[in-house]
């Protein structure tokens, strides 16, 4: 279960890393100590990618309730600046 390589080590053996990322997850790669990329599934990366919600879709489930919201009327507050 190796998720850390070397960058050297990944090129030579791409292909077992794609197979770990596909059955184990994430696998990530460094060059020089440091972590440089991660190679991930397709579905790893479109759970990722997810497409963000408009601000309509996100008050959807609202609609046709019969909300009563009142704005706050009172002063802002001193910042004390």
């Amino acid at each position: 279960m190796r998720k850390t390589w070397q960058l050297q080590e990944a090129k030579n053996q791409f292909s077992l890393v794609v197979d770990k990322a596909l059955s184990e997850g994430p696998q990530t790669v460094t060059r020089h100590g440091q972590p440089a990329v991660v190679v991930v599934s397709v579905a790893e990366y479109r759970k990722t990618r997810s497409r963000r919600k408009s601000l309509l879709e996100l008050f959807e489930p609202l609609r046709g309730l019969e909300l009563e919201i009142e704005r706050d009327r009172s002063l802002p507050r001193d910042p004390g600046l």
